[in-house]
């Protein structure tokens, strides 16, 4: 039997042995749809909001309104909900250099951030204008070896000029697991015991909608994310997202104008109803992706492949994670998942440097906005284990289409 029909076999095998959770994932996006739409209907959305503004964007009534439906869909008193943010470490640096000030101190308790922070902190290189060159100190604790947090650690460490406290909700490029919101309930808990005005700040990307609570339901102080990951449902062209306690989200506006102009504009020129729409389709893709996730993972263990997480393995982001364990086997994963793309299908990935990252990593995103993962997309540093972290997918048809492309791929250049 050749590859393609081999896993032509087994595809439909998996789809038979993961149809109960298909049915969870369902179940979770019918709640969490429930919450979108009430979102829109407590704002009253009508037509004339849909439209953009220009110039300064001065008393934008639909972005208003957006913001308002951010702040009733994650749990905040407020939200920044902007175009002009352009990437998930835009609106987490927001949240950073926004609140935090000279002597101020970060601790990160899952040890090092994902890799574009590290140089937005300080820990890596000598960019002008990180945290470190303003005087903010940094601090992490790192996981214990089994992946879970270090209690201990992370008590020993909270002191009372610890300013900021950020957790990472999804795994990012780390084999290890993504935190639940009731594992970020229990921090939290655990934190203002100890610390009680600490700001809590979570790194939201990749974990919107996938459960039926938000961090900032359990106590978290301020989130961040991308439009062009979970929240934008496939279709926001751009933008990001910060939530939270209304001071913080001040805070975080000045930093992305100037005080004393703050969140008052920011003209949303085209794109307000593509905005509107991502939001309220991002239950249902979100839902897509994370069957797709599902799918991803039973095949590959089934051929034989370490995975994380496990496919029937309660979900908190939609990050799959596939350790290939050898450089060419990431390569062509990736190439085979580009292949079967809708833009850019005759385009090769190659692992080169990218801004932010110290490793070479290797991308593939056909995608209609670019980089959009929350469509389908894979990458992963060349360094051990060498693991590809798939994410997205518009339909699960189209991840089955894409992973089995890749699949195919990898099985090739093990022969």
């Amino acid at each position: 039997m050749d590859i393609k029909n081999k896993l032509d076999r087994l595809a439909k095998e998996v789809e038979i042995e993961v149809r109960d959770i298909y049915h969870q994932i369902d179940e979770n996006s019918l709640k969490n749809h429930t919450k979108v739409l009430n979102a829109f209907r407590e704002a009253r959305v009508s037509d004339f909001h849909l439209k953009g503004g220009t110039g300064y964007g001065y008393g934008d009534a639909g972005r208003e309104i957006l913001e308002k439906i951010y702040a009733r869909v994650f749990g905040g008193e407020r939200a920044l909900v902007r175009g002009q943010i352009v990437s998930g470490t835009h609106a987490i640096a927001l949240c950073l250099f926004g609140v935090l000030s000279p002597g101020d101190e970060l601790l990160a308790v899952q040890g090092a951030p994902y890799d574009t922070l590290e140089e937005a902190i300080g820990i890596r290189g000598n960019a002008a204008g990180s945290l470190k060159s303003y005087g903010i100190k940094y601090r992490q604790v790192d996981l214990l070896p089994n992946g879970e947090l270090n209690w201990k650690g992370i008590e020993e460490a909270l002191n009372s000029n610890t300013k900021m406290v950020m957790i990472q909700r999804s795994r990012g490029y780390a084999w290890r697991p993504s935190l639940s919101i009731a594992g970020i309930e229990k921090l939290v808990q655990f934190i203002r015991q100890r610390q009680p005005n600490t700001v809590i700040f979570v790194d939201n990307c990749y974990g919107e909608l996938v459960e039926p609570k938000e961090p900032c339901d359990v106590g978290v102080d301020l989130v961040a994310g991308s439009l062009i990951k979970n929240p934008g449902g496939g279709v926001a062209p751009t933008g990001g997202y910060v939530v939270g306690r209304a001071d913080l989200v001040q805070m975080a506006a000045n930093r992305w104008t100037a005080p004393g102009i703050g969140d008052e504009v920011g003209p949303t020129l085209d794109h307000q109803r593509l905005l509107m729409q991502g939001i309220f389709l991002a239950p249902h893709v979100v839902a897509e992706a994370l069957k797709g996730a599902v799918f991803t993972a039973r095949l590959f263990e089934r051929l034989g492949f370490e995975i994380s997480p496990l496919y029937d393995e309660y979900r908190t982001d939609i990050i799959q994670a596939v350790a290939l364990g050898d450089a060419d086997k990431l390569v062509e994963f990736c190439r085979g998942l580009q292949s079967a793309s809708p833009v850019d299908s005759h385009v090769r990935p190659e692992p080169d440097g990218m801004p932010g990252y110290d490793d070479a990593v290797v991308m593939a995103a056909g995608t209609f906005v670019q980089g959009a993962s929350i469509e389908l997309s894979a990458d992963g540093p060349l360094r051990p284990p060498y693991a590809v972290y798939m994410q997205g997918g518009l339909s699960k048809e189209y991840i089955k289409l894409g992973v089995l492309s890749a699949a195919e791929a990898v099985l090739r250049t093990a022969k």
